[in-house]
């Protein structure tokens, strides 16, 4: 009897062993933050956000569920969004007031610190791979512009003509705002030109809800669609990436906070890691994704308490919109943004789903 009993207590804690020692990772993607109301959005619309969406968080998942590590993870989730038109990132970039795709990314990985960035490339078709390369091959943390193509360029990286990110839509969009700009007269330029600001998702209605000082016939319902990632994989790894095209009709040369570490993008295996979408230049001001972290480390906050504070208290204060996803070293996740809506999924480690648009 005493023999059964203790192998039963041996078997008993086998199997509290193996539950205990059983995989946790899990990802967490965003597809941008704005007026994503279903009103502004087709049903069949939101059918493409979604499968593209759940295809780009099954393809980190195949990642990590191999034992692979948070930053392959987020880079196949990140690739996948940018050869996407439906995403202000990559293919589907906005363009400059010169039409023409400047892009930007990030990525940083929470073991080590280490960090890679590319701002103001043309030429370069994945912008985070690029980035990932900066940090994995380079002493540097940002290369921009021609000396980043360069670097792509002896990196062996695929690169096309500008005008591959230039879609229909997006030219459309160019051309919508030049005419506008020259037929108004300097009051309606100056408030075209605060109204651009704007990176309208292609699909979506107009919405003059989205901003204060936003003109309905230019605005498409969504002021940011930059794309990023957060993970953490089954050794406790965390990382995070964004990439983004920026904002509709910038100035050109302009860099907002996607590719600036603290701002757009930040890891930390002892904190979180976070990824940004916005309005860049308020994010690069409260450096959003550290200050989170911050909240954390000092103050004890949990993941959610301090994405929230941040968002809806320094970020919100300062008079910008936009949102953030994030992960902790434990899988814990959060999604908090100020804005009516946020493209945002995640995926556990047991393959379950989880895409949402509208509300919080």
């Amino acid at each position: 009897m005493a023999f059964v009993l203790l192998a039963t207590a041996v078997s008993s804690a086998q199997d509290a062993a193996g539950q205990a020692e059983a995989p946790t990772f899990r990802l967490v993607i965003h597809g941008g933050a704005g007026g994503i109301r279903p009103e502004t959005l087709s049903e069949e619309r939101q059918a493409e956000y979604e499968a593209k969406l759940t295809e780009a968080l099954r393809a980190g998942y195949e990642i990590l569920a191999g034992g692979g590590t948070s930053l392959d993870a987020i880079v196949a989730a990140i690739t996948i969004m940018e050869e996407s038109p439906l995403f202000n990132a990559g293919r589907g970039a906005v363009l400059t007031n010169t039409g023409v795709a400047e892009l930007d990314a990030s990525i940083m990985d929470g073991a080590t610190r280490n960090a890679g960035a590319v701002a103001s490339v043309k030429r370069v078709k994945s912008p985070i791979l690029l980035a990932q390369r900066v940090m994995d091959e380079s002493p540097h943390v940002m290369l921009i512009g021609e000396g980043a193509e360069a670097f792509a360029e002896e990196q062996g990286l695929e690169m096309v003509e500008n005008e591959y990110f230039r879609t229909s839509q997006r030219l459309e969009q160019f051309e919508r705002y030049r005419q506008r700009l020259e037929e108004g007269s300097s009051s309606e330029q100056g408030k075209l030109r605060r109204s651009l600001e704007v990176s309208p998702i292609p699909g979506t209605a107009p919405d003059d809800a989205v901003t204060s000082n936003a003109d309905p016939d230019i605005v498409a319902g969504e002021k940011h669609g930059t794309v990023g990632a957060v993970a953490l994989d089954q050794h406790g790894n965390l990382a995070a990436g964004t990439s983004t095209g920026g904002i509709a009709f910038k100035r050109w040369g302009r860099v907002g906070d996607s590719p600036i570490i603290g701002a757009g993008t930040w890891a930390d295996n002892e904190t979180c890691a976070i990824s940004s979408t916005g309005e860049g230049e308020y994010f690069i001001r409260g450096a959003v994704a550290h200050d989170i972290s911050a909240m954390m480390r000092y103050a004890g906050l949990s993941l959610r308490e301090a994405a929230a504070a941040v968002i809806h208290g320094t970020l919100t204060n300062m008079g910008g919109t936009g949102g953030v996803i994030g992960i902790d070293r434990e899988g814990n996740y959060a999604m908090a943004f100020n804005t009516a809506g946020m493209f945002r999924g995640t995926i556990d480690a047991d393959g379950r789903v989880d895409v949402k648009m509208f509300g919080q």
